[in-house]
């Protein structure tokens, strides 16, 4: 029996519609669908959704419902939903089948550069980590938009097996199948022929764009439509223009609907691509909200709200399609579904369809091309759902890849003209699915066979850049005689980038390029596409006037440009598979066109700034040279040549040129490839243009094209740019490069000299007019040689090196400019050597690797010592700069290695042995060249040595050409060098100019290179050079003698000179060890003088002393930071267990290091058991009362002047910034005075119990004290009321600055306890009573104390105990606000001593139980032990050894209460299993007893402790120990802040102690186990409980709350940055449900936030984010967010903040801000414990406003 039609709930038609014919199932489902749209009143809703789901599955499975579930669905579930929860276990993998996992939004998506064909390849999170990548390069990236699959298990995607456990490559298991019965087959095949053609047929009307209609009649309807005459929708499209505001604003505006739905339906528009926003009965009223809305170019349309209905049940058709694919029958066959699916989208849609589009065929088109063709139709979500489903039906098998493939090469012109033309979102085109198909190899060939992509691709290009374009159509055929017109439309498109993408992505598959290798007309084709661009936006030089307005469109013309040479360099590549007959007619075509093109015999260059080339002769070295005469200053010259470019890929297929090869095919040659097709002059002209552009750079580079502006220097940067120049610049030299070959090396060099317009300086005539400017003219010279020495050495190309050795040579050469980060080795190296797989292991093959250390440094690569023998200063990437720093470099370290100073830098030999460039060293026995050296060095020679242009650059360069002389025809060139002179150097020849050299002191920096050359011109010419370097060094001595004189004068100066500097830095030191002893001076006097000196005012600058007051600047913050034990989190309990009994030593790295990421909010703690106080702090810094009160009013004027700046501080809290250090504060308080904390030490003279029963009995003999019991907080908890932040009895009357400064405390604790009576809790009082807000000596002394406790927790202490570790600034403020305190107190009581004696003795009565009884109705173990340990200290410092001893019992007390409590009442707390050692049972001795006898005032309490006992009796003690020593530490810290004497020395014997031990022994406190020694003691104790078990006889909530005792952290990120992004669930955002594009991770309690995301927003609060909305409920004011995806901290302050650096790192040990790179990064300890630590010391504060204080913003700091 089928569940469907044994469904309860129901239409009866339901149950009927299984047993229909099959041809009646189309008619059921269409009138069902036209049946929704009334019914519904034209609005898709769920209940629509419902029914439409019931219909579908009645009519698909008829009586087969069991096939797909034993249950029915619920209502509105989608059957792949239903079954995910029917089949829980079920395996998404298909056996024998690729993973073909589609990636939803947020997903992480790996790549493996080293396994992947190419960059498309990608990897899902279980198959990255189910497969080998170990030492890979691997990056990842997080997925913007759902799309796109894993290619795991796909053959054609992996260069070698990644052994993926999940999908094994060449399984040949088949899926599993299930056999269906024909009639359930028939139901489903025309239930989705039905859903199909409905989904076609209700968008064939649609609009192509998202416009109002041209007029009304388009709208109505056909007349047997029974909507016919509406009502009408008005649909809003969503587009990247508008904003949210904006939109809503509109709505608002133009309907009735109220802000919440105007919101809503922007949000919609923004989610789903579009909304309607209105339905009207009125087509007049709809299409003028329709012009309103279009007039600020926002996307609408207008339609009748029948088709608008049509249309949203179609979306959700097109949803359920995708839907069924991912449902299974019977739980096993996972793939018949799909196959289905497919099917029917394959099959030809089968009534006759209207021609809609001129470039798709008339008939025959299946549904899936039509599904294609109307993409443009849908919006956002429907775009997206079809995505998946695309990428579903290729997944199914290699023969559904090829169909699909078919289907989207028939409509490409049609998807190219929508994207290119009218898509309003274009990163939703289906367009972008091509990469899925274009990259596989087998589907690109099938498609370049039988489709012609490429031709079409061409045309494209062709149609499109000419504006050959009509009624938003892009010809498909277009006529060739068209020219570019760089500002046309097309051309200031940002679109067009992937149809060149497209085309290499086809071009660059193996399949493809052997088709291109083979068959001469795809590059012929594409060669005369390169023509349109051949020498486009050309320039010319302004001589006369500065350009006045420069224009920006040769940004377009380079990305037009670029793009394509990428893709030249990719058809050029496939030639790698071609014959050599078959690249020989590649070169010869390419060159014919080229010479064609600038001969001006065919189309292409604009004939009104391309004059036809002129040929003069040059008579040089006695020889006539025809060469070609161009003026670069004056004439027209362009930076594009993608011909030539083209050409030279073709030619650096070395290996394929051989001799050997070019003699089988009838060729000697590569020059006698060409030259039996065309003349020398030919050649000439095919090196023209790159010559143009070389020389036009160089002169740029010289200053001599100023004029023209920044235009010429962008475009410059752009081709000779490090990251582009391999596209361009390098291709342009190596055409330079290849002429030496191809023609007679003279004639080379004289059409370079011309072009340089350096023929008459290189024939002697230094005065040469061309360069007026000599800096201009040695700069120029600079640039040819440097031209020449790059096309006579660069072998990369000549030697035909593998990938490998280029990528491992450019990455030793980037190395050898020094030691650097990656990121900065990347700026050093090319764009496309950074991309190969193989650059990660040849840098770590050539370098040492130093890892970040701090928190600031990052990685840095060193190369190795043995590589720098590779490297050659004149490498042709290298600036003049950087190469004398590495020829510096080498010569050092030469000289290092072998102690010889005069060794030199020889270079290597190139030794080309096979292929067309064997022949280049032959330039060097040139004549020309010759004369190059030659003239050269005698020009120099000749130049005045005080010329103010230096040529010691030439000289060099030149020498250098000298030394590759001698390496590469060493014997040749020897012998012209000593026999040829030249008239133009007076009848010298080379060796005898540097026989000159070596003799002139004018030349010593280059004399130990002359010296080099000459000895091995000395090997060939031994006699000639000999005696030549003996005469001339005669000649230099006596020509020289006035000069040695000068020189000898000038070295007399530098010694007396660098004598004088010596002693200067001697009295500096001096000094420095004066001003050392002098401070260190300052420090005895200190100890010994009791007055303490602050040094000066930091405004006034002068000294701090009594005659002015002064005070200490400081901050007082909200904090929620103090984190109680939870019952939710066990973790609690184990760290608590096992921790060490001395917090003052270094806590294992595992504690601190977030190494254990957890699934429950990152194992951070829960914000519901974080208590709210006061923090206070110092900067440090001291200030005049009176200057103080000016700065403030400085401050106050600053932000009147500057209104729209975000400002650090904000003087409505009272705030400002520390002049100095830049610290955030908002008070300044008093330092202490010498009454209070310098009293003469007097250490206790009696016993605990002795003082106990002295103040007893004075107490008793002591009358009640009326003054203060008036002041006594009515709820009975003994806090005095002038002690509360908000006494109402508290009237400022500030007698003096000392007044003035308690009352600014006083004022900013009222003002933070009034904001946030919602987070302390504390009730307001009865009229009666004054006490109100925050007890300042709890909320702020204690846990100001309390801060600095935890602070140092895991510190390593420098002395005895952990005070040593205190800073100074803590204490001074622990004293500062003590002594408000005390004088809070004095303004109250007006006694002789202020009150303190009053106060004394209400402690005392507090204190003792005999003293409370029925006077205090709340125990005293329910207040903090530390608070009033704290008053104590405020009023009666002489108390304090007893008083503490006192609280640390109260505390004790109270911890094995609230233990007892908290392993009684929590049924999830459970026993961990950790091992203990035994030291802590010395400290209690026999704990039990202690328990027992604390709880047997209460019968309940008393069995509690009893059973709790039981159970956690081997760790109950420990845990008292743990729980009890923070209290001893914070009594420490506030012990030594009012008298560091009270502290005890440890004796020597209790050193190594634990800390529990030292500090009972330092504070005097008696020891647990001696309890029975102290009557009085136990007297207070059993006092105490006896109080405490009345009370919670009587009262229901009687809850100790226990303090966490361990190390304080933050959320547990995980060590690998990628683990979050495995499971989606992860970053889950709970306000919103959703998974964020952008998550923010709070550090404080683990929740994940939406990081500046629309869909979670504070409306009532300026419409902050979630994560300041998160931030007011977790940390109060301070918020601190690891923003996922923008890999950033970010630090939030009372509205402000800002971002920071990671704490993850990469391999490289560099952040990834915004994971541009996508590298995989990995937590970096360092830096989280430094995040950490400024959360533990409250500096989030401080450090916001310090980012904020250096930058000015008008915009707030979000926009910064």
């Amino acid at each position: 029996m089928s569940w469907i039609a044994s469904r309860a709930a129901g239409s009866s038609s339901s149950a009927d519609v299984s047993f229909m014919n099959m041809r009646d199932i189309a008619e059921h489902i269409r009138s069902t669908f036209e049946l929704l749209i009334e019914l519904h009143d034209f609005d898709w809703t769920q209940e629509g959704r419902t029914t439409v789901l019931r219909t579908l599955y009645s009519s698909m499975f008829g009586n087969y419902g069991h096939y797909f579930s034993s249950e029915p669905p619920g209502r509105g579930v989608l059957l792949s939903e239903h079954q995910a929860k029917t089949y829980p276990s079920q395996n998404n993998d298909i056996p024998g089948m690729p993973c073909g996992h589609i990636f939803k939004r947020g997903e992480c998506c790996y790549k493996c550069k080293d396994c992947a064909v190419d960059d498309s390849c990608v990897l899902c999170s279980r198959c990255f980590h189910a497969s080998s990548h170990e030492g890979h390069n691997v990056s990842f990236y997080i997925s913007l938009q759902p799309g796109g699959c894993c290619d795991c298990g796909d053959e054609e995607a992996w260069s070698s097996d990644i052994k993926c456990k999940l999908h094994p490559l060449g399984s040949v298991l088949p899926p599993a199948r299930q056999e269906l019965p024909p009639e359930l087959v028939g139901l489903l095949k025309s239930a989705l022929n039905c859903v199909v053609d409905y989904i076609l047929d209700t968008f064939d009307d649609s609009p192509e764009e998202a416009l109002p209609p041209a007029d009304e009649t388009s709208i109505i309807g056909p007349p047997n439509d029974l909507h016919r005459n509406g009502p009408y929708a008005v649909v809003v499209w969503n587009d990247e223009k508008h904003s949210f505001d904006e939109v809503t604003s509109q709505l608002l505006d133009l309907t009735d609907h109220t802000p919440e739905q105007a919101f809503a339906l922007t949000d919609k528009v923004d989610a789903e691509g579009r909304a309607v926003i209105s339905i009207i009965p009125h087509l007049g009223v709809a299409m003028g909200i329709a012009s309103r809305l279009y007039q600020i170019d926002l996307g609408v349309t207008v339609r009748r709200a029948s088709d608008t209905f049509r249309e949203q049940l179609s979306a959700f058709l097109i949803e359920w399609l995708v839907d069924l694919t991912r449902c299974t029958i019977n739980g096993t066959d996972a793939i018949t579904l799909k196959e289905l699916v497919a099917s029917c989208l394959l099959d030809v849609r089968p009534r006759h369809v209207p021609f809609l589009h001129p470039n798709l065929p008339h008939s025959n088109l299946s549904r899936l091309e039509w599904l294609f063709s109307f993409h443009t139709r849908f919006w956002r979500r429907p775009r997206l759902i079809l995505k998946d489903l695309y990428i579903t039906l290729i997944s199914i098998s290699h023969h559904h890849k090829v169909a699909v493939a078919s289907r989207f090469a028939t409509v490409y012109n049609c998807l190219m003209d929508s994207y290119l033309l009218v898509d309003r979102e274009p990163d939703t085109s289906v367009k972008y699915f091509a990469v899925q198909l274009f990259t596989v190899p087998s589907v690109a060939g099938h498609i370049v066979r039988n489709q012609r992509i490429i031709d079409r691709l061409l045309n494209i290009i062709v149609a499109f850049f000419t504006n050959q374009i009509s009624n938003k159509v892009i010809e498909a055929y277009p006529r060739r005689d068209r020219d570019v017109n760089i500002d046309s439309p097309p051309f200031r498109s940002k679109r067009f980038m992937p149809i060149f993408s497209d085309l290499r992505h086809l071009c660059g598959n193996g399949t493809v390029q052997k088709l291109i290798a083979s068959d001469d007309t795809y590059i012929t084709n594409f060669t005369r596409v390169c023509r349109l661009f051949v020498g486009i936006n050309p320039n010319k030089r302004a001589s006369e006037t500065h350009v006045e307005y420069e224009q920006d469109s040769w940004i377009s013309v380079f990305n037009v440009t670029l793009s394509l040479s990428r893709v030249a360099k990719a058809y050029a590549e496939a030639f790698k598979y071609a014959t050599t007959a078959s690249l020989c007619n590649a070169i010869k075509m390419v060159a014919q066109e080229i010479i064609s093109v600038c001969s001006l015999h065919s189309r292409g260059l604009d004939l009104t700034k391309y004059e036809p080339l002129e040929w003069r002769e040059i008579q040089m070295c006695g020889h006539r040279h025809s060469i070609i005469d161009f003026d670069v200053l004056s004439g027209n010259v362009s930076f594009h040549h993608s011909q030539h470019w083209l050409l030279a890929e073709l030619i650096k297929h070395v290996n394929i040129l051989t001799t050997e090869n070019l003699r089988k095919e009838g060729y000697n040659d590569l020059r006698d490839v060409l030259l039996r097709l065309f003349e020398p002059s030919n050649i000439l002209i095919i090196m023209e243009f790159p010559l143009r552009v070389l020389v036009m750079v160089a002169q740029i580079r010289s200053g001599l094209w100023v004029r023209n502006g920044l235009a010429i220097r962008g475009q410059l940067l752009h081709y000779r740019d490090f990251m582009l120049r391999e596209l361009c610049y390098d291709q342009d030299l190596f055409i330079i490069q290849t002429a030496f070959v191809l023609l007679e090396p003279n004639i080379v060099f004289v059409s370079i000299l011309h072009r340089f317009q350096l023929i008459e300086w290189f024939s002697g005539n230094i005065a040469q007019t061309v360069y007026d400017d000599p800096q201009q003219r040695t700069s120029m010279i600079e640039e040819f040689l440097y031209v020449i020495i790059t096309c006579l050495t660069e072998y990369a190309n000549a030697k035909n090196l593998t990938v490998e050795d280029v990528v491992r040579r450019e990455a030793i050469h980037g190395l050898a400019c020094g030691a650097c980060s990656y990121t900065e080795l990347c700026k050093r190296v090319a764009e496309r050597i950074i991309d190969e797989p193989s650059f990660d292991k040849a840098l770590s093959g050539i370098s040492n690797f130093r890892a970040p250390e701090g928190t600031t440094d990052v990685g840095i690569y060193e190369l190795k010592d043995e590589l720098w023998d590779e490297v050659n200063p004149f490498f042709f990437h290298y600036s003049r700069n950087r190469r004398e720093e590495v020829e510096a470099a080498l010569e050092t370290r030469i000289t290092k290695k072998t102690g010889n100073r005069s060794s030199v830098v020889v270079p290597r030999a190139i030794n080309v042995t096979e292929g067309p460039f064997t022949e280049l060293n032959k330039a060097f026995t040139s004549r020309v060249f010759l004369q190059i050296l030659v003239v050269g060095i005698f020009n120099i020679t000749q130049t005045p040595v005080d010329a103010s242009h230096s040529s010691d650059a030439t000289l060099d360069q030149i020498l250098h050409l000298l030394f590759l002389a001698l390496v590469e025809q060493p014997v040749a060139f020897s012998s012209s060098a000593g026999q040829i002179t030249f008239s133009e150097a007076n009848d010298r020849s080379l060796f005898m100019l540097l026989c000159e050299l070596e003799g002139s002191h004018r030349f010593d920096p280059v004399r130990k290179k002359v010296g080099w050359a000459l000895s091995e011109l000395q090997k060939h010419l031994p006699q000639e050079v000999a005696s030549m370097r003996r005469l001339k060094a005669v000649h230099a001595t006596d020509a020289n003698s006035s000069d040695a004189k000068r020189r000898a004068a000038k070295a007399r100066q530098a010694a007396i000179m660098k004598q004088f500097a010596a002693q200067q830095k001697s009295v500096l030191l001096h000094f420095e060890d004066e001003g050392v002893d002098e401070e260190e001076m300052d420090e005895v006097v200190e100890t010994m003088d009791p007055t303490k000196q602050y040094g000066s005012c930091i405004v006034c600058q002068e000294d701090l002393d009594h005659s002015r007051a002064y005070g200490a600047l400081g901050l007082v913050q909200p904090s929620r930071f103090r984190h109680s034990m939870s019952g939710d989190r066990p973790s609690d309990l184990a760290d608590s267990i096992t921790l060490p009994l001395s917090l003052d030593e270094t806590i294992p790295a595992h504690e601190l290091s977030n190494e254990h990421p957890s699934s429950n909010s990152f194992g951070a703690f829960s914000r519901e058991a974080i208590s709210f106080a006061l923090h206070g702090s110092f900067c440090g810094h001291f200030m005049h009362v009176d200057c103080f009160k000016v700065y403030k009013s400085s401050i106050e004027q600053r932000h009147l002047q500057q209104p729209h700046r975000n400002h650090a501080e904000k003087t409505d809290r009272e705030e400002f910034i520390c002049p100095l250090c830049k610290s955030l504060g908002n008070v300044i308080l008093p330092l202490y005075d010498d009454l209070t904390f310098k009293q003469p030490i007097i250490l206790p003279q009696v016993s605990l119990s002795d003082w106990i029963k002295g103040v007893s009995l004075g107490s008793s003999r002591t009358s009640q004290d009326h003054q203060v019991d008036v002041y006594l907080s009515s709820d009975g908890s003994g806090e005095l009321s002038f002690w509360t932040a908000e006494d109402r009895g508290y009237h400022a009357s500030i007698i003096d600055d000392t007044d003035f400064m308690v009352d600014s405390l006083r004022i900013v604790s009222e003002m933070i306890s009034q904001q946030s009576g919602h987070l302390h809790g504390r009730s307001f009082p009865s009229s009666r009573d004054r006490a109100a807000g925050l007890y300042l000596p709890k909320h702020l002394v204690a846990n100001s104390i309390a801060c600095v406790e935890i602070s140092i927790r895991g510190v390593p202490r420098t002395g005895d105990t952990l005070v040593d570790n205190v800073g100074e600034s803590s204490i001074h403020m622990i004293r500062s606000l003590l002594v408000s305190l005390r004088r809070l107190a004095s303004l109250q009581l007006t006694d002789h001593d202020g009150g303190q004696t009053a106060i004394h003795r209400t402690l005392v009565k507090r204190l003792l139980p005999q003293c409370t009884r029925g006077k205090l109705r709340s125990p005293v173990l329910f207040r903090d032990p530390l608070t009033i340990l704290v008053e104590a200290a405020a009023v009666a410092p002489d108390m304090i050894p007893y008083v503490t001893s006192l609280m640390f019992y109260a505390s004790l007390v109270r911890n094995s209460l609230g233990l007892i409590s908290f392993l009684s009442d929590d049924p999830k707390v459970t026993c961990p299993p950790v091992h203990l050692d035994n030291e802590h049972q010395n400290i209690f001795g026999d704990f039990r007893q202690f328990v027992l006898l604390i709880t047997r005032h209460s019968h309940s309490l008393d069995r509690t402790a009893e059973r709790v006992l039981h159970t956690y009796e081997s760790y109950f003690d420990k845990l008292l120990v743990t729980l009890t020593l923070p209290f001893l530490r914070r009594a420490a810290i506030l012990v030594h802040a009012v008298n560091r004497a009270l502290l005890l020395p440890v004796p020597p014997a209790k050193k190594s102690s634990s800390e529990f031990l030292r500090l009972l022994e330092v504070l005097q406190i008696p020891l647990i186990g001696d309890l029975h020694k102290h009557e009085g003691l136990r007297s207070v104790l059993g006092g105490w409980c006896s109080a405490f078990g009345a009370f919670s006889t009587a009262t229901t909530d009687c809850s100790i709350s226990l303090e966490v005792p361990f190390v304080y952290h933050l959320a547990r990120l995980p060590y690998a940055l990628d683990t979050l992004f495995a499971d989606q669930r992860t970053l889950l955002c709970q306000r919103c449900s959703t998974v964020p594009a952008d998550a923010a991770i709070c550090m404080f309690c683990g929740v994940i936030c939406c990081y500046q995301m629309h869909c979670c927003t504070d409306k009532e609060q300026r419409n902050e984010g979630e994560c300041n909305m998160h931030t007011r409920e977790c940390g109060g004011v301070v918020g601190l967010y690891y923003c996922v995806k923008r890999c950033a901290i970010l630090s939030l302050y009372g509205g402000s903040g800002t971002l920071t650096t990671s704490p993850y790192l990469d391999e490289h040990g560099e952040t990834d801000f915004a994971m541009r790179r996508g590298r995989r990064q990995y937590l970096h300890h360092r830096r989280m414990e430094e995040i950490r630590k400024m959360w533990v010391n409250h500096g989030i504060p401080t450090f916001v406003a310090r980012k904020l204080d250096s930058t000015i913003d008008v915009g707030g700091w979000d926009s910064v």
